[in-house]
């Protein structure tokens, strides 16, 4: 086991490289000029403002710092935001939308397996045919779709009541997060819906559960000791991507119910070429990523036991 722990943990180390080597290539590919939105009146300025952030050095050079600071948990300093680090842009807006996914990834885990297994046990009646139909619409629209219509139903809310009964936008308190989250959570709980249903289907004939009812176990013992525990390690092996995908991939969500989170900053520093909050969030976001699914592939071997690590 700790064999092959430290060999998913070299793999991601190698994930993370290749990330950020990308990021680094992609960045520096892409038209435009970072220091445009900067007042550079002058060529001495301008010179000033590349010796300041490495412009001046050569691409290779560039690239070996970039992996330097990186190593030390140095990100730089923004282009845009004056006397900013990205370490800070991060520390103080990813807890923000951290909260925000963690609500999400509850509020979508919960859903999909119940429905999932709700779906499982009513197949092909009407309580499938409905569920079913709305894991597509949750699948098919846009998450952006879902913002604008969430706020719409809030803002009906507040005027039918005759009173903020729960906040459009903003951030501050648990009703601020509530529907966000729930907008957020939604694509996630659609996929997680299917999969819980499939593999409910696949376990109910397996001999296992039949073994089970032989020996007269109860349609409940049976349901919760082994159908569900055995449906849903599938769930499991798309929980991490999807835990890190929600918590860092908010972006439109948080743009649409103002909320501080690091999705925004990337927005804008993506807008504005902020190459070092756009290569130091990427990379961060994909640490995080590949940090999850280690642990859950861990994770999996604890909880599978006819799962062998070797």
């Amino acid at each position: 086991m700790l064999s092959y722990i430290a060999k998913r943990l070299v793999a991601g180390l190698i994930t993370v490289w290749f990330i950020a080597t990308a990021t680094f290539i992609a960045m520096h590919l892409v038209p435009g000029d970072p220091l445009m939105n900067q007042k550079a009146v002058s060529a001495e300025i301008r010179l000033n403002l590349e010796r300041k952030y490495g412009l001046d050095k050569p691409v290779v050079e560039q690239y070996f710092i970039f992996l330097g600071n990186m190593l030390t948990g140095d990100f730089g300093i923004s282009y845009t935001q004056q006397n900013r680090k990205v370490n800070d842009i991060i520390k103080d807006h990813f807890p923000v939308s951290a909260t925000l996914g963690v609500l999400a990834i509850f509020f979508a885990t919960l859903g999909g397996i119940l429905w999932g297994a709700i779906t499982a046990v009513y197949k092909n009646r009407l309580p499938d045919i409905i569920i079913m139909f709305l894991v597509i619409l949750g699948i098919s629209v846009p998450s952006f779709v879902f913002a604008a219509l969430g706020q719409l139903l809030l803002v009906n809310l507040n005027q039918l009541a005759g009173q903020s009964v729960l906040p459009v936008a903003g951030w501050g308190t648990f009703s601020h997060m509530l529907m966000p989250s729930m907008v957020l959570g939604l694509s996630t709980m659609a996929l997680l819906t299917r999969l819980m249903r499939s593999s409910m289907l696949d376990v109910v004939n397996e001999d296992y559960i039949k073994t089970a009812k032989a020996k007269g176990l109860s349609p409940l013992r049976i349901f919760f000791r082994h159908q569900l525990r055995n449906a849903i390690l599938p769930v499991i092996t798309v929980l991490g991507p999807q835990i890190a995908a929600i918590t860092t991939g908010g972006f439109v969500v948080e743009l649409v119910f103002a909320i501080p989170g690091l999705g925004r900053y990337f927005v804008q520093a993506v807008q504005q070429l902020d190459y070092t909050v756009i290569m130091g969030t990427t990379v961060f976001y994909g640490s995080f990523l590949v940090l999850m699914v280690i642990l859950v592939d861990i994770l999996y071997g604890f909880i599978d036991p006819r799962v062998r690590l070797q």
